[in-house]
């Protein structure tokens, strides 16, 4: 494992009894004894993680937002206020998926935060894409850490830890936007479905920043409890529920698609013409109460024919039975069954989320005839 990137709080995580674990060429804390406390603790009060993995790229100069207008399916020009956020995703020519990211809308940039286990894939498709915008420039920010307090108390926690100078930046913030405090950037983003901030700021700040809020009764949650909690939100996750051969419309993201206009980006015209001619494969949730735990590669079969495939499946710790998401083709308003181990068992099919702001939601994907 010596040849794994250590993210600056590595020291931390082994003081306070982490399970580090190899996770796309970085060693990351799985859970620090529990990943099922710390999932609770998430849901019930707040929590804090390391995701100083994530790749930072800042977009400079004075094409910046034509270069992004080209390159990303949702619309950067939405972002009329600085510290503005996007939900959006990079497509290739064929529609699929790069990635899906963050953005900002800076002073005198956009920031780009991009999965870890894509970073050299989306660095060389950016750097290819600017050979038609001379004017822009590309930083990588490895100067920069970046950590997740989530949870509906988290804003009040961190405001708490912070001061009261912050504390009025933190509750003015709104979903999906960030403020600059001092050289760091506070926003109210996150990826458990919960209320909560997501911090950038200098690695040389980071470790004071975890202590005090570990002071605070704040609990380290690794990366276990991030997966359990975003899947019960019905999120999907790069690289198992989507992935290059997967497109917006069969990832359940069509929502980050702006097509409204004639805007010509990558991906536009392979998107309109599977849209035209039907979509075949979507991704459900379903929803499995008996014995046994869904998992990824499980098939999904409607009469007698598998139709399908779980790409995220976990026990809800929330809920207290097994959840997933699956991508199928042609599901009919009929019963679906999992392979579990060789048996099949009836499983409910779904539209996610299965648990968002305190409700768990268990909406079917067919009306009852």
């Amino acid at each position: 494992m010596d040849d794994l990137k250590k993210t600056p709080l590595y020291d931390q995580h082994l003081s306070m009894g982490a399970k580090m674990v190899p996770f796309h060429g970085w060693l990351m804390p799985l859970h620090y004894g529990s990943q099922i406390q710390e999932h609770q603790q998430v849901r019930e009060s707040s929590g804090m993680f390391d995701v100083s993995h994530m790749t930072l790229v800042d977009v400079t100069g004075e094409d910046r937002k034509i270069f992004l207008t080209k390159l990303l399916a949702n619309d950067v020009r939405k972002l009329r206020v600085i510290g503005q956020a996007q939900y959006t995703l990079m497509l290739n020519e064929q529609g699929g998926i790069l990635d899906d990211l963050i953005v900002y809308n800076l002073q005198d940039r956009y920031r780009l935060v991009v999965n870890c286990g894509t970073r050299e894939k989306i660095l060389d498709w950016l750097e290819q894409c600017l050979s038609e915008f001379p004017s822009v420039h590309l930083a990588e920010r490895a100067d920069l850490a970046m950590l997740a307090v989530q949870g509906p108390k988290a804003c009040e926690a961190v405001g708490h830890v912070l001061g009261e100078q912050a504390q009025a930046v933190i509750q003015e913030l709104l979903p999906f936007t960030s403020a600059a405090q001092a050289n760091w950037q506070i926003a109210r983003t996150g990826y458990t479905g919960e209320d909560g901030l997501e911090i950038i700021l200098p690695t040389s700040d980071v470790v004071d920043l975890w202590q005090r809020l570990s002071e605070t009764q704040i609990p380290p949650c690794g990366l276990g409890a991030r997966d359990t909690l975003r899947l019960e939100a019905g999120l999907n996750l790069y690289g198992q529920d989507m992935d290059e051969s997967v497109t917006p419309w069969e990832a359940r993201l069509g929502w980050t698609v702006a097509m409204k206009d004639d805007r010509d980006f990558i991906g536009r015209s392979a998107l309109e013409a599977q849209k035209g001619a039907g979509v075949e494969r979507s991704l459900i949730g379903v929803v499995f109460e008996g014995k046994g735990v869904l998992r990824a590669g499980f098939d999904i079969v409607q009469s007698e024919q598998v139709v399908g495939q779980i790409t995220s499946g976990s026990f809800s710790p929330t809920l207290g039975y097994s959840i997933a998401l699956a991508r199928v083709t042609n599901i009919a308003p009929a019963p679906v069954f999992a392979q579990i181990r060789g048996r099949e068992v009836p499983i409910l099919a779904v539209k996610p989320p299965f648990y968002r702001q305190g409700e768990a939601k268990k909406t079917p994907l067919f009306e009852a005839s």
